[in-house]
């Protein structure tokens, strides 16, 4: 009786072990990590000094598109000037002939509007980030926004997403990160309503 006890516990101490090895929670999916929105990865809505406004606050995520997109609009203008090949100026002449005549207002605009399509669409939530321009079509056909120089091909958008990813290296956004892939996307995901020749 006594051997029969012995194995009994050990089977009884063998299937328990088996058992609370297994648990429930193998049945159970695991919960998918949610991956944090891109920007939240580039500030989100930290608030953090504005170098460009003394005394002032801005979300770091804002701050970081703002960055960005005035990156971008310098290496455009560079170009323009340069008469670099496949330039963009022709899509920007209304803007560049006020900008060259010392009227910066309209630009100031395009960056704030730039700055609101960008944190809007990759994770700003905050009504600062609210984004209340034309839709992507009409924006880029000069029959319906005169600010628009002319229609984008295929390479002039690509030409874009080139600034756009040189403009984000330089502000620290290394090429090689998931970060930077996805801001790609977001890119790619306008290319279609953007590019109408």
């Amino acid at each position: 009786m006594k051997n029969y006890s012995k194995i009994t516990l050990s089977v009884l101490f063998v299937a328990s072990a088996a058992f609370t090895s297994c648990s429930n929670d193998d049945d159970v999916p695991a919960t998918p990590m949610v991956k944090a929105t891109i920007y939240e990865r580039l500030g989100g809505s930290k608030m953090v000094a504005d170098p460009d406004m003394p005394g002032q606050m801005i979300e770091g995520g804002r701050l970081s598109f703002r960055k960005v997109v005035n990156s971008t609009v310098g290496l455009i203008v560079a170009d323009v000037q340069s008469n670099a090949t496949g330039n963009l100026g022709a899509h920007f002449a209304p803007l560049l002939t006020e900008v060259g005549a010392g009227n910066t207002t309209k630009l100031a605009v395009l960056v704030d509007n730039l700055t609101d399509f960008f944190s809007f669409n990759t994770g700003g939530t905050n009504a600062v980030n609210t984004y209340s321009g034309m839709n992507m079509v009409a924006t880029h056909d000069p029959a319906k926004n005169p600010r628009m120089g002319t229609k984008a091909s295929d390479a002039d958008f690509t030409k874009f997403e080139g600034y756009v990813g040189a403009a984000a290296v330089a502000n620290g956004v290394k090429s090689d990160t998931e970060l930077y892939k996805d801001i790609v996307v977001v890119l790619e995901s306008i290319r279609k309503p953007t590019v109408q020749k």
